[in-house]
């Protein structure tokens, strides 16, 4: 009795032993163990929590960046600088023998009165011209009289007539030949230079101011 115990004494760690060995066989293939199988969910856990981590710091760039500006809100748009107004000037043409604009004159005269520069008031000088084919007197008369057709359309459409100043020229400026180099006529010069000029000056107020004249220095005797 004293052997068998002593037997079973010697025999009890080895059993053990064997008893693990033929547990582990007997594990099927590709299973985890229970200590693998305990630890896995806790790696998985941790990937997940990772991976939503990474997901919401994703969001919150993407959000970010499409609230981002790229104008900074302490920056205003420069404003447009307003044109600087200049005298206008403007001619007229008109027809044979005709005192008066046609429709094409008028359209220009509208043109004219719907230019910022003519609201401003400044004056206004109107020039009328002829061509050469009466006397001197009658091209001088007909000249004055386009200059007159030209303001009354322009005091017709609301213009004082105080801005106004008609000089009359008759054939004495033409802007091109009234006859050709052989002597025969030339209609189409003709028809240049039976003309109104226009030009509308700036007001005082809206006139540039002058550029100063520099010093000159002071010689030294």
């Amino acid at each position: 009795m004293t052997r068998l115990k002593r037997t079973m004494r010697v025999a009890g760690p080895i059993g053990m032993t064997v008893i693990g060995l033929t547990l582990a066989a007997c594990q099927p293939a590709g299973q985890p163990l229970a200590n693998e199988a305990a630890e896995a969910p806790a790696a998985n856990a941790t990937d997940t929590a990772a991976n939503a981590m990474a997901i919401d710091n994703g969001a919150a760039a993407e959000d970010r960046a499409e609230t981002k500006s790229i104008i900074r809100p302490d920056i205003e748009p420069a404003p447009t600088p307003t044109p600087t107004p200049e005298p206008i000037d403007l001619t007229i043409p008109f027809p044979a023998k005709g005192a008066k604009p046609d429709a094409a004159g008028a359209a220009l005269l509208d043109t004219l009165l719907a230019n910022p520069t003519y609201a401003l008031g400044g004056p206004i000088t109107i020039w009328g011209h002829s061509d050469s084919s009466g006397s001197d007197q009658s091209n001088l008369t007909a000249s004055r009289k386009r200059a007159e057709a030209a303001r009354d359309y322009l005091v017709q459409k609301g213009t004082a007539p105080e801005r106004i100043t008609v000089i009359a020229m008759g054939e004495a400026t033409p802007i091109a030949p009234n006859r050709k180099r052989d002597g025969t006529d030339d209609p189409e010069g003709r028809d240049k230079n039976r003309r109104v000029e226009i030009k509308v000056d700036l007001p005082p107020s809206a006139a540039p101011a002058p550029a100063p004249v520099p010093a000159q220095a002071t010689p030294t005797p």
